[in-house]
């Protein structure tokens, strides 16, 4: 009966991918556009700003987190929604089935001491009670799925036929907001940015259970990024590489690098240092170095990722070398996005100012497969 259910929700979510696709082409230029674009800083007011922003097409809540059980065991995983705006304004008999935004999510488990990689997604318009989110604070849900502030902390909720999470994030900073002045740019264009905050250490305790077996007690700490905006990526761009990184001396990097199909890197590219205290500090490209010392073959997509790097982030005397803790953690999204793409837990080690230091993380990878 699940293989069934699990069929028809992603025949669903296919149809609803067509017909969002279609919706978006029959938009008016009037309602394309209507998106706000990210041209100017905008005032922050946390936590009303964990919720959504519709006036903007495209927005996104990603958590990641690396976790140990009480035999130290090491898992991450990955929950991720994402709202996609389809028609700014709905159409003149609007209801409750008006398609005006699309919802999906990924979720993953990684099991690194037994090698296995979970995956699992859905798709939904806002319909009665299937998907939605708040707009004054964090509640997102989708299908059964959800995040949602609960006295001051988030709680993450995900079930499926092969895994479950339970998760209660603690905020150890307060959220910082990433970019030059406020704008994440991803080209030279104007509104080709986003605006992007990230709470980039809570501690996180909670429960993980992988196929049908007893919940696991877990603890850990995870990473939540909220992005949004309307025009970031250009026709030029072929897919980016982001690290989200703790760094045992007490800091957090964040890095992505955007690659253009001549093979070139973004000069807009950037990223984000986080002190032990919870202070940031942008990155331009100028101060970042990454190497690829290793690379893997997907036997599913054939696609070759990286699978080795050595970061160096000169103003901040960072050296770290990390690769993946298990290096098949590629999602292929077709119930979802459409998209393939590679992501997953790291870790390693390294120098920060000529002291020994180690690294945990994330690391995700679009653009290898297309």
């Amino acid at each position: 009966m699940a293989g069934v259910v699990r069929r028809c929700l992603v025949i669903c979510a296919l149809t609803l991918t067509v017909a969002a696709a279609a919706v978006a082409t029959m938009a008016s230029q009037d309602e394309a556009g209507a998106w706000l674009q990210a041209c100017t800083p905008r005032t922050w007011s946390f936590p009303k700003d964990h919720g959504a922003h519709p006036a903007c097409k495209t927005e996104w809540w990603y958590f990641t987190g690396n976790l140990t059980d009480d035999a130290g065991r090491p898992f991450g995983y990955e929950l991720t929604f994402f709202r996609h705006g389809v028609r700014f304004v709905p159409g003149p008999r609007a209801n409750t089935w008006s398609l005006r935004d699309v919802y999906l999510a990924h979720f993953t488990v990684t099991d690194a001491t037994a090698g296995r990689f979970f995956f699992d997604e859905r798709a939904s318009r806002k319909g009665p009670g299937l998907a939605g989110a708040a707009a004054d604070r964090l509640d997102v849900k989708l299908l059964g799925w959800s995040a949602r502030m609960e006295g001051g902390a988030i709680r993450l909720h995900a079930r499926s036929d092969r895994m479950a999470l339970d998760l209660r994030l603690a905020f150890d900073k307060p959220p910082v907001i990433n970019g030059e002045a406020g704008i994440s740019r991803k080209g030279p264009l104007p509104g080709q940015a986003s605006y992007y905050a990230s709470c980039t250490t809570l501690s996180t305790a909670g429960s993980v259970s992988l196929d049908h077996g007893h919940a696991r007690a877990v603890r850990g700490v995870s990473w939540f990024d909220h992005e949004f905006g309307s025009n970031q990526l250009s026709a030029a761009q072929a897919g980016w590489d982001w690290f989200g990184l703790h760094l045992s001396d007490g800091r957090d990097l964040m890095v992505y690098l955007l690659r253009r199909k001549d093979g070139a890197v973004e000069p807009a590219s950037s990223g984000t240092v986080v002190d032990a205290g919870g202070r940031s500090r942008h990155i331009p490209l100028s101060d970042v170095k990454v190497d690829v010392l290793g690379r893997w073959k997907s036997p599913k997509s054939g696609a070759t990722y990286p699978a080795k790097w050595r970061l160096r982030i000169a103003s901040e005397g960072i050296d770290l070398t990390f690769a993946p803790l298990l290096t098949d953690q590629e999602l292929v999204t077709t119930g979802s996005t459409g998209v393939t793409y590679w992501e997953g837990a790291a870790q390693g080690s390294g120098t920060s100012g000529g002291t020994p230091i180690t690294c945990l993380g994330y690391v995700e990878l679009v653009g290898y497969a297309e």
